[in-house]
């Protein structure tokens, strides 16, 4: 069974696999018979792509989100697809915080303050007032394992939790309108694209700040950048709707902090997502139930 895989992983667990054929581009440049496991991350998988793998039988996702796989056109062939579930939880909420903290209490703009000589008065007059997290509203919306783990160390800080989901909690809309900061932590799905719309932005408080570590598609990037530019909000966000590519006019922006899709990115959290995708594989060649499978 021929295992191809579109870039190598990190950790211990992938030497645990059998040959793997590395693929030079994406999508191949001609059709690969023969092929049966296709490991992936970060590329489109639909159509187009699965035609040049006429005999692919299991996608394994490196990572959560598989919103790039078409899993409908997946299952239509009889196609199994997997993703890494569980193992980045902690990591996520860890920079969720990070960028939270970064942007209430603007860490990134007073490191260039320093940097740049700016600094001309005592810490008793300060130029960068941020805000306290202790009593102020952290609105999540999604409350999966991701946002439960957000929740958890956002009450160490004292902040109050509220939160969105479709079996409970506040109605967005009001959840919206209630918090000082809002975070993301739902898929991406035809129900979620553009979820925080432009006038759902509108609903956010003077002075709140919106944080995105979910997928960048589940907000009107345009709105959020034209809010963005008013100064009305601050935002901390990890992803973007057309990665790499980041809107122009949000790189000299003061009361944004940007980072490129890294809240996976840790030595511990990155080869643990390998040891799933490697789990995964094994439980396929072996003729096993699939840990974790996804569905449309």
């Amino acid at each position: 069974m021929t295992i191809a895989a579109t870039q190598t992983f990190p950790g211990p667990a992938w030497e645990e696999l059998p040959d793997v054929t590395l693929l030079k581009t994406w999508p191949p440049a001609e059709p690969l018979p023969g092929v049966e496991v296709l490991i992936e991350a970060v590329v489109p998988v639909g159509p187009d792509e699965l035609d040049l793998l006429p005999d692919l039988r299991l996608v394994a996702n490196y990572g959560v989100g598989h919103d790039r796989v078409d899993i409908p056109a997946c299952q239509k062939r009889g196609i199994a697809v997997t993703n890494t579930p569980g193992v980045l939880d902690a990591a996520v909420a860890d920079l969720t915080l990070a960028l939270i903290l970064a942007c209430r209490r603007h860490l990134v703009e007073s490191d260039r303050f320093v940097r740049e000589g700016r600094w001309q008065r005592g810490w008793a007059r300060p130029e960068l007032l941020g805000h306290d997290l202790a009593g102020s509203t952290l609105g999540l919306v999604g409350m999966g394992r991701i946002g439960s783990e957000v929740a958890r160390r956002a009450e160490a800080f004292g902040m109050r939790i509220v939160h969105h989901r479709r079996s409970d909690g506040l109605p967005l809309d009001e959840l919206l309108r209630t918090a000082d900061v809002v975070s993301l932590h739902v898929p991406l799905t035809p129900e979620t694209g553009g979820l925080i719309s432009r006038e759902r932005l509108g609903l956010l408080r003077d002075g709140a700040t919106l944080v995105n570590t979910a997928r960048g598609a589940i907000v009107d990037e345009d709105a959020l950048v034209d809010e963005l530019v008013s100064g009305r909000i601050s935002a901390g966000l990890d992803v973007f709707a057309d990665e790499p590519r980041v809107p122009e006019r949000l790189l000299d922006l003061p009361n944004v902090v940007l980072t490129p899709h890294i809240a996976s990115a840790t030595v511990e959290t990155r080869a643990a997502m390998t040891g799933v995708l490697v789990e995964n594989v094994l439980a396929f060649l072996g003729g096993k139930a699939l840990p974790n499978e996804v569905f449309a």
